[in-house]
């Protein structure tokens, strides 16, 4: 109903524009044909009527933008919501029936319930550390020291993290070997990569939900740039929605990616973070159905060369 409503929004500002726009149409044309002998007129006319054709513009595409915007934050609302709901409920739930029931629940229940109770706070923290990078991401970057950082080494460990998060079997998340065992290094805040590089994996997780095979590459690109590939074999894109991924709260409108949840900030942090560092990320899909690759870039730096300091 919601969606909707805010189509329907939309749609009212987009016709009321045209129609603003037909009207001072008519109205700049009726103002020539009468002061058609009065040049200096006629140039009046001309100019107030270009105008405001551009103020009428401006301000559709400032409405329209807005209803969007607020569609987004509507909607992270309550992906941040549910988020957060769920783990909590399902936490409240054992911990009640550990209460209630403790003589008659065995020890083996116990450490299931133990180990089921530590995965949704696991899951809850991730959520809150997402949410609180994305307000401090602009702030903290820019006053902290940067090191070097051995990608290969960050992008295994992040492997395991993803593995263990998701319950995965080791081969579903897989790092090809670089070739000729050449150690790819850049500079930057490891924290912040490593957020980058578990949301990646995260996604790529997330958008599987018939199997996971993700598949890691990491390259020199043009001597001066390392690449980071992260390629699945999931629910995939269609190419309109490439870039789109990007934008802070987005989420895809397509009905299977819908039902993914999400809070529409992973490859926000991704592509923020990249930049921050002298990259970038980009996105692509042979399409729907046919999986997804994600590419981060980070400039490649000689391991020997000192660390800038972030200004």
């Amino acid at each position: 109903m919601n969606i909707t409503r805010r189509r329907g929004a939309i749609a009212f500002f987009i016709t009321l524009g045209v129609l603003l726009v037909g009207v001072a149409v008519t109205l700049n044309i009726g103002w020539i044909l009468l002061n058609e002998r009065t040049v200096a007129l006629a140039v009046l006319g001309i100019i107030l009527f270009a105008l405001l054709i551009a103020g009428v513009v401006l301000n559709t595409i400032f409405l329209v933008r807005e209803v969007r915007r607020n569609e987004r934050q509507n909607s992270f609302l309550n992906a941040v919501t549910h988020e957060l709901k769920t783990p909590i409920a399902s936490i409240r739930l054992y911990l009640e029936t550990l209460q209630r029931r403790s003589a008659t629940v065995s020890e083996e229940q116990k450490q299931q319930f133990y180990t089921i109770m530590l995965s949704d706070s696991d899951r809850l923290l991730a959520t809150v550390e997402q949410v609180l990078k994305a307000g401090e991401l602009g702030q903290r970057a820019r006053h902290l020291n940067r090191t070097t950082i051995d990608l290969e080494s960050l992008v295994t460990d992040c492997i395991a993290i993803a593995l263990q998060r998701h319950n995965l079997p080791p081969d579903a998340i897989l790092l090809t070997p670089t070739p000729g065992a050449v150690r790819l290094h850049t500079t930057g805040i490891v924290e912040d990569l490593r957020t980058a590089i578990l949301n990646l994996l995260d996604n790529a997780v997330k958008y599987s939900p018939k199997g996971v095979h993700v598949r890691c590459s990491l390259a020199i690109y043009r001597y001066t740039s390392v690449t980071l590939r992260i390629t699945d074999t999931g629910l995939g894109l269609p190419p309109t929605e490439l870039k789109r991924i990007f934008n802070r709260f987005y989420r895809v409108s397509s009905r299977d990616l819908q039902k993914i949840k999400g809070t529409g900030l992973g490859l926000f942090l991704v592509r923020n973070i990249a930049r921050q560092h002298g990259g970038d990320a980009i996105a692509e899909s042979p399409g729907p159905g046919l999986g997804t690759t994600l590419t981060l870039t980070l400039p490649l730096v000689n391991s020997d060369t000192p660390a800038p300091v972030a200004r």
